[in-house]
């Protein structure tokens, strides 16, 4: 018996060693592909000396996926590890299901409908050796319906890339190469893997860009639709929240709350100018406060300005719970130096 647990204790040892490389793989229907982006996947990450890892997260796939998944796994148990969703849960919590697993130092996500070119790998590897952190994929040549998808996607693009500050083409491509460190605490919500560049950027990390390979489908059917388009537009909002006033919310609702209030005030002087004033100046007739909708309009944003400050003051209370309860600073130290203890004269 303790033979047994000496060997389990080394197996889980070996489990825990890190590798070089994890390609990690969502897959929702592509029952016709993962075959073939498997093949081509052993084809060229073989020739690399690295120790690699091939991660595909079924995400509650319906077409029988799932059981070849399984057969890929069974026949390259030394490299594929296969990860099965109880339902459907949309591609970014796949991939945040494969980051959880991964234990490569490089990571490397790509789409499981072959759109993506595994001989890209290579060079996205040799990119990050330059000293970035992050190689963004870059579909220049992009093989996909232009009125479905090249125009929102160009549109959203330009429009990520001015309000973050990020100048990338592409944020949409899921072809990315990063360093483990990079991704280390990240929590993905929504459609927010495609920001994974942006917030890298906000921590410091060194971003590039590298033109890739795409690919027409030539099986299974496609997932995207004009509708991702507001998604991706809704998160932006949220991201941009976060970089501005994660910190200090109260900047933000406080504001809106001030104004508000300043807006519920010159309302009501403009109720009493109609009221006592507007008659004697003009020779009109006064306005009785229930001839207009002004008294509508202080209430209003007189109950506006006091909510926006009572979330803001709210908001305060929920970050500093969330940066005080897991000891998260708001700093981020790039490096110290100081000279070792006793050398101090």
């Amino acid at each position: 018996m303790s033979s047994q647990a000496t060997e389990t204790e080394t197996e889980q040892a070996n489990d825990e060693l890190p590798l070089d490389l994890s390609v990690l793989i969502p897959v929702y229907n592509e029952v016709q592909n993962v075959e073939p982006l498997h093949q081509e996947l052993q084809q060229v990450l073989g020739s690399l000396s690295l120790r690699y890892e091939l991660i595909f997260v079924d995400d509650g796939s319906s077409d029988g996926s799932r059981a070849k998944l399984g057969l890929i796994q069974d026949r390259d148990p030394e490299h594929v590890r296969v990860v099965f969703l109880r339902r459907n849960c949309g591609q970014t919590a796949a991939l945040s299901a494969a980051l959880d697993l991964a234990r490569g130092n490089i990571l490397i996500p790509m789409d499981g409908d072959l759109q993506n070119d595994p001989a890209d790998i290579p060079r996205l590897l040799e990119k990050l050796d330059e000293g970035f952190d992050v190689v963004s994929g870059w579909r220049k040549s992009r093989q996909d319906a232009f009125i479905s998808r090249k125009i929102p996607s160009w549109v959203a693009n330009r429009l990520v890339a001015r309000l973050s500050g990020v100048p990338l083409h592409d944020f949409g491509c899921t072809m990315k190469a990063y360093r483990r460190r990079v991704l280390e605490g990240v929590r993905l919500y929504g459609e927010m893997h495609r920001f994974i560049p942006v917030f890298a950027t906000w921590q410091g990390a060194r971003v590039t860009e590298l033109e890739v390979h795409h690919r027409a489908r030539t099986a299974g059917r496609t997932k995207y639709g004009l509708g991702r388009t507001f998604n991706v537009v809704l998160d932006l909002i949220l991201i941009i929240f976060y970089q501005r006033y994660a910190q200090r919310p109260i900047h933000l609702f406080g504001r809106i709350g001030l104004w508000s209030l300043a807006l519920s005030f010159l309302t009501f002087a403009g109720m009493l100018y109609f009221k006592y004033l507007h008659a004697p100046l003009t020779g009109d007739k006064a306005k009785s406060f229930i001839e207009t909708p002004l008294p509508l309009l202080v209430v209003f944003f007189f109950m506006m300005g006091v909510q926006s400050i009572l979330m803001g003051v709210l908001a305060e209370m929920v970050m500093r719970t969330y940066y005080e309860s897991q000891s998260k600073t708001t700093y981020l130290i790039g490096e110290i130096r100081q000279s070792p203890p006793g050398n101090s004269t």
